[in-house]
């Protein structure tokens, strides 16, 4: 691919770039802030949203045994915001309770709100990088919460239990498709302005296939992927699309991927 127009030779790899960012729209900020700082431009278009679960009342009957666990996992940026925000609104957390996510979006969104000596992986962001921890291995007769969305994986707390763990689950979002109309997307392919898409979940890929629709589709496919995991990228080569790169995990890497191959493709 070669560089957008009107871009000098010399340029950054991403001036004048217009990447789609696919994250859900209260987390998509930080690495559409990555982008534009690169030269690049952000294309914010959410394919997930979170919502609150339907019924809370065993999310809130949880919370009131807090005291009982000794460490809380949380899966995601989004589970750290929801869960927080109704352990807050009804109680503060148990000294005592370790806490531990997945990777550095969830212990960043912990950071903000003043929680230091998070557990997290520092390379593999995901449940098997969590487990590999010296703090993850030696579990027996601990109980863990592992608060999360609706369904998901259950590696972490079945590998949790194996351990000799005593595990409780805690929904506290629901993923959606947006309503969203992708009449941007289809100017910025026609202007040439769109030259790339970053996908975070295997959803947020369906997602966006279905939001296209089969109008936009066929541009979808050759338009090249950045994707975050193994995962995605066989979600990705089995619908079809030409181009998938995987990138490292987090922000930073996902950006550092993208300027990679740009560097390597102008």
């Amino acid at each position: 691919m070669g560089p957008p127009k009107n871009v000098a030779a010399g340029a950054r790899p991403l001036a004048g770039r217009g990447i789609v960012v696919t994250r859900p729209a209260h987390q998509a900020s930080h690495l559409a802030n990555l982008i534009g700082a690169e030269g690049g431009n952000p294309i914010v278009f959410p394919t997930i949203e979170i919502i609150a679960v339907n019924d809370p009342q065993s999310l809130l009957a949880l919370i009131d045994r807090l005291d009982e666990f000794d460490v809380a996992i949380f899966i995601s940026p989004s589970a750290v915001n929801m869960a927080m925000r109704a352990i807050g609104a009804r109680r503060a957390l148990p000294p005592h309770l370790k806490l531990a996510a997945i990777g550095p979006g969830g212990v960043r969104e912990l950071g903000s709100l003043g929680h230091t000596g998070v557990i997290a992986p520092a390379e593999r962001f995901d449940s098997e990088g969590l487990l590999e921890l010296p703090a993850m291995r030696d579990v027996a007769g601990k109980r863990i919460v592992i608060f999360r969305g609706d369904g998901g994986r259950e590696l972490l707390g079945a590998t949790l239990a194996a351990r000799g763990a005593r595990v409780e689950y805690a929904e506290v979002y629901r993923r959606a498709r947006p309503h969203a109309d992708a009449a941007p997307l289809f100017r910025a392919w026609e202007r040439e302005e769109l030259h790339a898409v970053v996908v975070t979940s295997s959803e947020a890929l369906r997602n966006l296939f279905d939001l296209v629709g089969e109008r936009g589709q066929p541009r979808l496919r050759r338009t090249p992927l950045f994707v975050s995991h193994p995962r995605i990228e066989q979600a990705a080569r089995a619908l079809g699309a030409a181009t998938v790169v995987l990138t490292g995990q987090g922000d930073e890497e996902m950006l550092r991927g993208v300027t990679q191959w740009f560097a390597g493709n102008s």
